[in-house]
């Protein structure tokens, strides 16, 4: 069957039930309140909480402004050093610098593209304040020798959970296998708001910190007593989020379906290396992404654009590597990360989003079995 439209990589699934939420926002008068918390943003909160298995969760604007928070709330300042991937989105470096700390980059298991926790133990020094696994892809990181690694040197764990909702680690989800986890709600995600996000936590204290923080540090209107921002989520994007909570499990077994169906249509494709999911983890399956093994950007970017071509929506997360961004690179100077490097110039992601119909599916497939063919890859 013949395509004429690009299968996107990934498509909000938005139906009447989200519609009719944001009218009863509109309808209520209530839009935000000035605490950072409404209604639907509390009922949004407990709902999460009681997904994830954490005993807090607290709502932001988006995942970006709730990694700052979870940075200032466990005390990260200048002179601190933060560990974090280099192969991830920007904002897992970016709210590093933004807290005044300095990040320290360490390579990745090149199997799920997680932080190795050997070269975190390697990268560990006095100034280390806390370290930023990322559950990439929705792979969940081996947090086991993490949490034991920080427990002995006293570094604050903070997942960055943004592209693993639902994902689980040895029977726990994503978000409790930390002292703080952040959630992105962006509009790609395996669950929206529009954007949006979440920190989840069973620290008391460090609950009480992140709210004030969310809203310029005040403990009662024009009583600020920290540092603090305008980090709140709006009624609207909280009244979306409860909804689309629901629907997160049938999203999550529709992902698992898809991808489960590609790597059986796939693994006989000796060049491409197959996404995995170890023993003990659930993957939350945000994105479907093979390795060109032996490639280069280049023979991997043409084999994107000829995906394209065939209306595969494929896409590179991440093609340049945050140590080697020019701003990172004049900041930390030259950081070695051979791993690193390699995989973002051989990873291509696919779409496996609830969306996708069979047919697209064994579209996707074929596609990319000829294209491998016409390269000569295989």
């Amino acid at each position: 069957m013949p395509f004429s439209e690009m299968i996107p990589i990934n498509r909000p699934m938005i139906g009447e039930e989200e519609i009719q939420a944001v009218i009863k926002v509109l309808r209520s008068g209530i839009l935000t309140e000035k605490s950072g918390c409404g209604p639907f943003a509390s009922k949004f909160e407990k709902a999460f909480a009681n997904y994830v298995g954490s005993k807090y969760a607290i709502s932001f604007n988006n995942g970006t402004s709730a990694l700052h928070a979870a940075l200032i709330a466990a005390g990260v300042g200048p002179k601190d050093e933060v560990i974090v991937p280099s192969f991830t989105f920007v904002a897992t470096a970016e709210v590093v610098v933004l807290a005044g700390a300095r990040p320290v980059f360490v390579d990745i298991d090149p199997k799920t593209y997680c932080m190795n926790p050997e070269e975190v133990k390697n990268a560990i020094n006095r100034r280390t304040k806390a370290m930023i696994p990322v559950h990439l892809y929705g792979h969940p990181c081996d947090m086991n020798p993490l949490i034991e690694c920080a427990r002995e040197h006293g570094i604050v764990v903070i997942e960055d959970a943004a592209q693993a909702h639902g994902a689980e680690y040895k029977g726990k989800k994503a978000g409790v296998l930390g002292d703080l986890a952040c959630f992105s709600f962006y509009a790609t995600k395996n669950m929206t708001t529009g954007e949006g996000g979440m920190i989840t936590t069973n620290s008391e204290e460090l609950t009480e910190k992140v709210r004030l923080i969310r809203s310029h540090g005040e403990k009662k209107p024009y009583e600020t007593v920290m540092i603090g921002h305008n980090y709140r989520l709006p009624e609207i994007e909280a009244a979306i989020g409860i909804v689309q909570l629901g629907k997160l499990p049938k999203f999550l077994e529709a992902r698992r379906k898809n991808a489960i169906f590609l790597v059986k249509e796939l693994l006989s494709v000796e060049s491409l290396q197959m996404p995995i999911e170890h023993d003990e983890c659930k993957h939350s399956w945000y994105l479907f992404t093979i390795r060109l093994k032996d490639a280069n950007s280049k023979i991997r970017n043409k084999m994107v654009k000829k995906l394209h071509e065939e209306h595969v929506g494929a896409a590179v997360y991440y093609p340049i590597p945050i140590h080697k961004m020019s701003y990172y690179h004049e900041l930390l100077g030259k950081v070695n990360l051979p791993e690193t490097e390699e995989a973002a110039q051989q990873v291509i992601s696919l779409p496996v989003h609830p969306a996708i119909q069979e047919v697209e599916l064994d579209h996707i497939a074929s596609a990319v079995k000829k294209v491998v063919t016409s390269l000569a890859i295989d």
